[in-house]
């Protein structure tokens, strides 16, 4: 019987050495260790036998069972570190190589004009005004002198959100700053100088116009503050803006609901590549008597101006870029030239 259980353990030591994974070996263990494996089978047997043949065949059995579970218990260890060393390599760093560098982030260019903008106002006295995005109809067109069925709400269709104001009429995304103007103003007194800065949204999209765009309004207010004043305040902004005095501005009459008189500003440089060419900037005038009444002021003895410019038209002519929405599309290679 020793012969025999011999072989049984060096099948076992080669069977076990052979299997490469821990489903194979579990398999081989039941060949041997198994209900029906072989050791199992020889411990049944030993019913049949003496009782002193049966002390002395089952020691030799127990011992052949014991060294294939410490040959089993070695392999399990083997393939457990076999696994181990195989997930180490594949996870393996390479510690020689260069490491993989953190991009360091920049203002976005919207972003730098905004500030741009808020510093050249404040550094000549004008305070910021901030606002709701989604506005009431009331500051949003009726206290800017354009009631409703005015022909002029045609000229800023805007988007409508499903909710309404006190009176039951829809909330708008506001297609201008104005409205803050009205909010900073009926809360104030004059003298007023503010400028508002914010997003805003139109139906518009092309090269020159997107459906979100940013805004600054400038508002003055007091007993004697005439066109000039909006002249001398408008030229100066776009001298500091764009750093030269190699500019001309006009003012052309036009219409605003909110303003009379009304004017669109245009500004040219007069030197350099874009020398000769006349461009839209802003647009400007006298607030209106009835937009001052609904500030909660006196039209003859409170008068003022006006303008609104586009962000994105004022950093377009800045940076010399063609197409506004350059600046939304998320495009690194464009982006990375304002770092």
């Amino acid at each position: 019987m020793t012969s025999d259980l011999d072989r049984l353990v060096e099948q076992a030591r080669s069977a076990f050495s052979a299997a490469v994974q821990s489903a194979a070996l579990e398999n081989e263990k039941a060949r041997f260790l198994g209900k029906s494996g072989a050791i199992t089978e020889r411990l049944k047997a030993l019913a049949g036998l003496a009782p002193e043949q049966k002390r002395d065949a089952g020691a030799l059995i127990n011992a052949a069972k014991g060294s294939i579970e410490r040959l089993l218990a070695e392999r399990r260890q083997a393939l457990a570190e076999m696994r181990l060393d195989q997930q180490l390599a594949a996870e393996s760093i390479d510690v020689t190589l260069p490491g993989r560098a953190r991009s360091v982030g920049a203002i976005h260019p919207i972003a730098r004009t905004w500030i741009r903008i808020e510093e050249i106002f404040r550094s000549i006295g004008f305070d910021f005004a901030e606002g709701p995005e989604i506005e009431t109809d009331w500051y949003n067109f009726t206290a800017l002198n354009s009631p409703e069925n005015h022909p002029a709400r045609s000229m800023q269709d805007t988007f409508y959100v499903d909710a309404h104001d006190g009176e039951g009429r829809p909330l708008v995304l506001r297609p201008h700053t104005s409205p803050m103007q009205v909010r900073y103003a009926r809360t104030h007194t004059p003298p007023i100088k503010v400028i508002a800065i914010g997003r805003c949204y139109r139906v518009d999209n092309d090269a020159t116009h997107s459906p979100m765009f940013h805004q600054v309004e400038g508002l003055w207010l007091d007993e004697n503050i005439s066109f000039a004043d909006l002249k001398a305040v408008y030229t100066n902004f776009l001298r500091c803006f764009f750093e030269t005095e190699e500019l001309a501005v006009r003012f052309r009459p036009s219409y605003f609901p909110f303003t009379e008189p009304s004017a669109e500003i245009d500004m040219m440089f007069t030197n350099g590549a874009r020398k000769g060419r006349w461009l839209e900037i802003s647009g400007s005038g006298q607030v209106h008597p009835n937009v001052v009444r609904n500030f909660g002021f006196d039209p003859e003895r409170i008068i003022g101006f006006a303008f609104g410019s586009g962000l994105e038209r004022l950093a377009m002519l800045r940076y010399g870029v063609d197409d506004l929405r350059m600046f939304f599309d998320g495009d690194l290679r464009f982006l990375k030239q304002f770092v």
